[in-house]
């Protein structure tokens, strides 16, 4: 039993969460599975991340890896081998796609084939106006106060 949940009051009251708050929507939404081809995402470091995706059959000049903005597309497109007659066909050949979202500042870094496995290697780079930064404290007794200016009104007789 599957329930979908109501993330409207959330969008009232928050500010700047509306990308998360929409990939939760949508993956609360029932979708057909597509479980072809199978990949693995794994953490290799603090910041660092990789998908391996078994393309067994694929050769580099019939794979895509696309980023655009926060999304990251792979996708196969087999040539057709006219040529060939098939007496029994067990490795799947099919087109397909596989999106990804990336978190804020995910880039692709890097990209391999080797014996049928695909390794896309991901890392988060946070600009250096985004990190934290420490602030230095004082040590001046007070700061120079600012000199206050009075404006003052014309008295006009009634």
């Amino acid at each position: 039993m599957r329930t979908n949940l109501d993330f409207s009051p959330l969008f009232r009251s928050s500010i700047g969460f509306d990308r998360m708050l929409n990939a939760l929507e949508a993956a609360s939404r029932i979708e057909t599975i597509d479980n072809w081809p199978p990949y693995d995402i794994v953490k290799t470091g603090e910041d660092e991340y990789r998908i391996m995706m078994a393309v067994a059959g694929f050769s580099q000049d019939e794979l895509t890896i696309t980023q655009e903005q926060s999304m990251l597309f792979v996708s196969g497109q087999k040539a057709n081998a006219d040529d060939v007659q098939y007496l029994h066909r067990g490795i799947a050949g099919r087109s397909f796609q596989r999106r990804f979202e990336l978190a804020d500042h995910v880039k692709v870094v890097g990209a391999g084939l080797v014996n049928g496995l695909l390794t896309i290697d991901l890392k988060r780079e946070i600009p250096e106006a985004m990190k934290p930064r420490q602030i230095a404290i004082s040590t001046e007794t007070a700061l120079p106060k600012a000199e206050i200016k009075q404006i003052e009104a014309e008295k006009h007789a009634a």
